[in-house]
This record gives C-alpha cells, structure tokens and sequence, in this order.
C-alpha cells in the first residue's frame, strides 16, 4: 500500500511537472514570437509569389503557351512549406507533445489524443486569400472541419456529452445524504470570485465569465460557456475574442491535475483530527427514490437556471434511461458509443481550433492562471464550507471536511483523491461514497452557475 502511494506519487509530480513544464515552454515561445512579429498578418511571401504567378500566367495564356516555370511556381505557393510561421511549427511541436504524454505516460488518453491530433491539423499551414477560399481551414467557411466545428460553436457536443455521463452516474449517495448538495454548491465560489479577477486584469465580463468556469472542473461545461460568451461574436453589445480553444485545454488540464492540486489544499486547510472524521455510512435508496431524483431535479434546476436546460436537460435525461430499468439499451448506447464518438469529434475540433494565432497570445496564458486560481479557490470553497457545517452538526452527523474538495465537478477523480487521503489518516476511513455526493452535485452547480451567467450576460 505504501509501495503504492509513494508511485502515485512520483507519478504526479512526473504529471505535474510536464504541465508546468508545458506552461513555461508556451509562455517562452509566445514571447519569442511577439518579439519577432509572427504573429502580424502581412501578405505572405507565398502570396505575393503566387500573385506574380498569376501574372505571369495570364500572359502566357495571352500568347497562347502555358509556362511549366509558372505552374510549378503556382504550386509551390500553395505549399505548407511556403506557407508555414514559427507560430504553426510551435503549435505543430505542443500536439506532438500532447500525442506523446497520452501514449508514454498514459496521461488522459481519451482526451490528449483527439486534442493533440486536433491541434496538428488546425496549424497545417495552408495558402489564404480574401479571394480565394480553399475549404480546408476550421475557420473557413464549407470545410469539413467548420462542418464539425459547428458543434463547439452552437453548443451541441456538452449536452451529448453530459447525455451520457447521466447514463453513468449514480446519484445514490446524493439522495441518501442531501445535505451534502450543499458542499457542491459552495465549491462554486471560485467560478465567481475568478470572474471578478478576470475582469480586474482587463478581460470584459462575458470573457470574464468564460474564464471562472474553468473552477468548476468540468471541461463540457465550460466550452458550452465559452461557446456562447467568449466564441469571437458580439454580446449583449460587447465584442468578444475568440477564447473556446484557451478555455477549453485549460479546464480539461486542471481536470486532469485533480490528484496534483487538490491535496495541498486539504492538508492546509484542514486538521490532523478532521480528516480522520468518520461518517455514518449512507443508507439504502429505493428504486422509487432513484427514478424520482432526476426528473425532480430536471424540474426544479431548469426553473431555477433555464440557461442551463440543453446541459441539466441532458444529464437528468441520461439519468433516467439509467435508472428507469426499461430502456438499458439507449442508456448502454448513451454512457459508450454515443460519448466516444462525441469525445473525438469535440477533442479533435478543439484543439484545430487552437491556431498559433488564437492560442500563442497572452491572453492566454493569463487563462490558464487565472484557471488555476479558480480551481484553487472553488476547492477551498468546498472545504471551508464543510468546516462551517460541522459547526451546527454533532456526533455522527459531522462530515468529514476532505469530502468538501470534492464539490468541484471532476467527476470521479474529486472523490478518489478524498478517498485517498483519507485512508492516510486512517486506512479504514472509506470516504468515497460519501464524496461522490458533492462530486456529482458539483456537476449540477456548475451546470447551475453557466445558466445564470448566461441569464445575466446574453
């Protein structure tokens, strides 16, 4: 066992390091690129190239012969090579890396492969023109990749994803202990105390909402948020900049770094004989119970957040196709086929979003500080709010404060790292279905807070 923990250990600070790592690297690079102009949009030498091509192919075509020398000129243009910046080699080099942590290390997989993949195809350099459109670009207008992308900017991926993690959840622990919705719900200060930070350091409110949801954890959620305040368009009157791809890697790293960040935190604010509380284990819900959760939730979460209904909507779904026990093949298809195929569409076109002019700004690497901020802040949120629980509570009613860090909606991994630290208090100390209560109510008040953000901002 401790053979055990001390490898998990070594394994996330390896994890740690390489996102850090990562960070400093892109950091260096924008800087370097600032620096050197790459990211200015003048007429490329291809371009210019290409124009005098053009000329003088028309006057070959005048005189009634075609020049070989033109034509192979022409094609050269059109090239990745003539086209190519420092800025799409730096991106090309971040997808390998990402490639390389998912395969090596077997870091996130499931999501680093269709992201770094994604990443490689958006920064393929290609030749552009006002006048001539080649439909190979995700931001130019009949691609396949604009076809696809089209799900991300209209928010129809999250929802299809939040399907089948409804398909897949287990809100036992919820319904048996109630209360602990409450830890959910405090976990999702950081969102917006983040907002205000943001907005304190120049981004204007609707990028500034964008960026809090990134405390929540929940990476769906946070680029159906940005989809519809941060996606480049005009809010409520506010032009936006285009910040889905930033947002969305963000929120899937910090999703990943669960194990990393959130232990520090416990351990700081929490005592020696707090986390060795031990709670009552939960009692037994009803079929009646697990049926009549998710359609009551539907119904009170969608009047309280309609901006949330395509996610809560969604989830709750899910939910029932689960636990209704007539319908297991929709619910078996939602929680596998249907999630996979949406993960690889929603990876790959998130990260051919992140065009070196896009993602190689400050802007954000600002959003992945202030991300982590708002992941620090929503963890702490959640602890302390145990802490004042337990104020008002006595015997074995009192909770364990650890179970509050997992209010943020990593689910399941919140609740492995509470059940983890937990057993190093005390190795009979399972807390681990008692911190997917908060887990999966973290789900919901994030879905919860993008709603009301949406309300107020569009």
């Amino acid at each position: 066992m401790i053979c055990y923990s001390k490898l998990n250990n070594a394994m996330g600070k390896k994890r740690a390091f390489t996102i850090l790592a990562l960070v400093g690297i892109l950091a260096v690079i924008t800087t370097g690129l600032r620096q050197a102009g790459a990211f200015e949009s003048p007429i490329t030498k291809a371009q210019t190239e290409l124009a005098v091509s053009g000329q003088e192919e028309a006057a070959a075509v005048t005189h009634n012969h075609y020049s070989p020398l033109s034509g192979f000129r022409k094609f050269l243009s059109y090239t990745g090579f003539a086209n190519a910046t420092p800025g799409h080699i730096a991106m090309i080099v971040v997808g390998l890396f990402f490639i390389f942590l998912a395969i090596r290390y077997d870091y996130e997989p499931l999501l680093l492969v269709p992201i770094g993949t994604g990443i490689i195809i958006g920064n393929i350099p290609f030749f552009q023109s006002p006048d001539i459109n080649l439909q190979l670009g995700i931001y130019q207008e009949g691609s396949v990749l604009n076809y696809l992308y089209y799900g991300v900017t209209h928010g129809i991926y999250p929802p299809l994803i939040f399907l089948g993690i409804g398909a897949m959840t287990d809100f036992s622990s919820l319904i048996s202990n109630p209360r602990l919705m409450l830890l959910g719900a405090a976990a999702q200060v950081g969102i917006f105390l983040t907002l205000l930070g943001a907005l304190s350091i120049g981004f204007n409110l609707p990028e500034a909402a964008s960026i809090g949801i990134i405390g929540g954890a929940d990476g769906p959620t946070a680029i159906f948020l940005s989809s519809k305040l941060a996606n480049g368009g005009v809010v409520n009157g506010i032009q936006t900049a285009n910040l889905i791809g930033p947002i969305a890697i963000a929120a899937y790293s910090y999703m990943a770094l669960v194990p990393i960040i959130q232990p520090p935190i416990m351990r700081l604010l929490t005592s020696r004989r707090e986390r060795k509380i031990r709670m009552k284990p939960p009692r037994s819900v009803s079929k009646l119970e697990k049926i009549m959760f998710p359609i009551i939730g539907l119904i009170l979460t969608a009047f309280i957040s309609p901006g949330a209904l395509p996610l809560l909507g969604m989830l709750f779904f899910g939910n029932i196709l689960k636990e209704s026990g007539v319908t297991r093949r929709l619910a078996d298809t939602a929680r596998t086929s249907l999630i996979d195929i949406v993960v690889i569409l929603l990876g790959l076109t998130v990260g051919a979003s992140t065009q070196a002019d896009v993602f190689l700004t400050t802007e954000s690497l600002m959003i992945f500080s202030l991300g982590a901020v708002s992941f620090m802040v929503a963890t702490a949120g959640g602890l302390v709010f145990a802490k004042v629980m337990n104020l008002f509570l006595h015997g074995d009613n009192r909770i364990n404060p650890l179970i509050g860090a997992a209010g943020v909606s990593a689910v399941p991994d919140s609740a492995r790292v509470v059940q983890a630290e937990g057993l190093k208090y005390d190795p009979k100390n399972h807390l681990l279905m008692h911190a997917m209560a908060p887990n999966v109510a973290g789900v919901i008040g994030s879905a919860v807070a993008a709603g009301i953000l949406i309300s107020f901002l569009l």
